[in-house]
């Protein structure tokens, strides 16, 4: 079995600059990298300066990006990104005020087409079960009740004229 040589602070600046290069990263990860490859804290510390120094790594606008594209792509609510940030070790002094800034409209862009898709896929015996069936599909997702309430109130899935959404009997 054949060891691996430890990783030198100037490799390691390297890779981490290579790669904050392709795509934004955030301190938490390149921390765990590091911490991975055995760095002392003090090389750390020292590679995290270059590295902030030298605009690889700003958490501000990895938040930013991250945010946007969690929302635009993923179709997460904000409980969701939350999550995910402080898993990352963002500090919420940083996320917070990007998340804060966000309107509840840009969630609800998401939020009301998601719905109308998962509606028609729930099998449920009642009006009430498909809601909270819908509501506990959405909390999944991070969005908040309120947002999710809004929608259901709203008849968010009415819009959709194929969906019938008073069970008369009728069909069976």
């Amino acid at each position: 079995m054949m060891l691996k040589r430890p990783i030198l602070e100037s490799q390691a600046l390297k890779k981490l600059a290579d790669l904050c290069a392709k795509g934004e990263h955030c301190s938490g990860e390149m921390l765990e990298k590091m911490r991975k490859w055995g760095l002392s804290e003090d090389a750390q510390a020292r590679i995290m300066e270059k590295l902030t120094m030298m605009k690889y790594i700003d958490d501000a606008r990895y938040t930013e990006f991250f945010v946007h594209d969690k929302i635009r792509y993923n179709r997460w609510g904000r409980r969701k990104i939350e999550q995910a940030l402080w898993q990352k070790r963002v500090d919420s002094s940083i996320s917070t005020p990007v998340l804060d800034a966000v309107e509840d409209e840009e969630y609800l862009e998401v939020l009301r087409p998601l719905l109308a898709s998962k509606y028609p896929t729930i099998k449920a015996e009642s009006d009430y079960e498909r809601s909270m069936k819908l509501i506990k599909f959405a909390m999944g997702r991070g969005f908040t009740i309120d947002l999710i309430r809004k929608c259901i109130d709203e008849g968010v899935v009415e819009a959709d004229d194929s969906i019938d959404f008073v069970d008369d009997g009728a069909d069976d």
